[in-house]
């Protein structure tokens, strides 16, 4: 039996940037993935859906052109099959990215199924081989409801939705989540009949009412939104699945099916371990090590913990894990100010706290607010929809978390993050440089809402003074 120092299970995002870790330290190591390779970013989620969405929001924008003075935006067609094909040929390129250094490494990987047989010891394929530290890192899968599993053949995974060779006519989007949302928007603009259906009003992972309501409010001016989940009536004879919400009835082509993901832990019979764990299957882990509380040599880094399921994410927590596997003490590392972006038009996003977790841990902050409607760049883009939330500690006036739908939000969201990453008071916030006119500006109007609620110095000035110290 083969004895490695490190064995990887799983070669996406958190695999990858843990056996790139690992590399650095040991060549005694092994990764196993039987399934496609190229990362699920680059093949089924973040990559091939910005292009679909790139190319409906360039269409979309034809609605302006009479506005601008620019005729023969009506005479403008989509052609789907090109459009998929276009998506397609863009991602493939993504995944070849992603492949290009396996030939540097691809000695040491094993194309089989790995599942445990005891805490350290592992049945890969024909194979049994042991390792002193073992990188969980198997991602998720989508999630279908049991009363859908009857009606497979109507329904596409966001895992399979970029293999269709055209768009169907008429579609329903279950969950406007971020992946719902945004391809259901996007389908919604190239001409696609959408009904889309979700169980309440956190579009995009909003938590702030005010925004949920406003945001929920413009979602369903553009397309057919129901906030209450559709049960099956049946499939017709055109090959059509109907489907029964609140009390209407929809004949669609194909449902996409976006209400969330499932960890790939059951996969790989994590039980043989003997570790606890709860009752979505998952074992206690330090977030800061990603080493198993009660196993540390196992560390399960990625989707498959279900904590941030997002790329920049999975790559921090499995280069921590790529460390801690190969380093001779266990090192904490501190995780990034957190950052979640929909690519929807326009953006939303969520930056820190958000306003549910400031409500649960009793924080007393203020709201600085400021609407987009009106403000200056985004009348000039023709884009005035959106409102900003930040949120600021009373106590110490540190900028704590946002929520925001904007014209350029994502860009908006990696401002926000930093200031809270540098520890940013309101105020040293303010001091720094805003250019006119920009997006940005409506930043700066809401941090100047939120200060006019502060207890503020009489000395207090955006500018600084030639004697001010800088900014931490």
């Amino acid at each position: 039996m083969k004895t490695f120092d490190v064995a990887i299970i799983g070669a996406g995002t958190a695999g990858l940037t843990a056996r790139k870790e690992v590399a650095r330290h040991t060549d005694n190591y092994v990764v196993v993935d039987d399934g496609p390779l190229g990362t699920t970013c680059a093949r089924v989620g973040c990559m091939p859906s910005k292009v679909l969405i790139q190319v409906a929001n360039d269409y979309d924008r034809r609605k302006k052109f009479e506005q601008m003075g620019i005729e023969g935006g009506d005479d403008l067609k989509v052609d789907s099959a090109a459009v998929m094909k276009h998506v397609r040929t863009l991602r493939d390129r993504f995944v070849r990215g992603v492949m290009g250094s396996l030939t540097d490494w691809e000695k040491h990987l094993m194309r089989e199924r790995a599942k445990f047989i005891d805490p350290n010891t592992l049945q890969v394929g024909d194979e049994k081989i042991e390792a002193k530290k073992i990188i969980l890192a198997t991602g998720s899968r989508p999630f279908i409801p049991k009363e859908w599993q009857d009606y497979r053949d109507n329904i596409v995974t966001t895992d399979e939705f970029f293999e269709l060779e055209k768009l169907p006519k008429k579609m329903a989007v279950f969950g406007l989540g971020v992946i719902g949302l945004e391809l259901g928007q996007a389908l919604n603009r190239l001409g696609v009949e959408v009904v889309a259906c979700t169980t309440n009003k956190a579009l995009g992972g909003l938590t702030d009412p005010k925004l949920q309501d406003y945001v929920s409010g413009k979602v369903t001016e553009e397309m057919n939104v129901h906030f209450s989940a559709a049960q099956p009536v049946g499939t017709n004879d055109k090959g059509q699945i109907t489907i029964k919400v609140e009390d209407k009835e929809y004949s669609v082509d194909k449902i996409l099916m976006a209400v969330g993901r499932t960890p790939n832990i059951d996969k790989v019979d994590f039980k043989k371990t003997g570790v606890k764990v709860n009752d979505r299957g998952l074992p206690k882990i330090n977030r800061n090590t990603m080493g198993l509380e009660e196993a540390p040599h196992i560390f399960i880094p990625g989707d498959v913990n279900n904590e941030r399921p997002i790329l920049h994410e999975a790559a921090d927590e499995g280069k921590i894990a790529g460390h801690n596997a190969v380093a001779p003490d266990e090192t904490c590392f501190k995780r990034r100010t957190p950052l979640a972006i929909v690519f929807s038009d326009p953006n939303i996003a969520s930056v820190g706290k958000n306003y549910q977790s400031l409500k649960e841990e009793g924080i007393d902050f203020v709201t600085g607010h400021v609407s987009f409607e009106g403000q200056g760049r985004s009348i000039v883009k023709l884009k005035e929809v959106g409102i900003l939330h930040v949120y600021v500690a009373k106590k110490d006036k540190k900028i704590l978390g946002a929520e925001l739908q904007a014209p350029d939000g994502e860009h908006l969201a990696h401002l926000i993050a930093w200031a809270i990453s540098l520890d940013l008071t309101v105020e040293e916030a303010l001091r720094l440089p805003f250019y006119h006119p920009v997006v940005e500006e409506g930043l700066r109007t809401a941090l100047r809402d939120a200060s006019s609620q502060l207890d503020r110095e009489k000395t207090d000035n955006e500018l600084f003074r030639c004697d001010d110290p800088p900014i931490r």
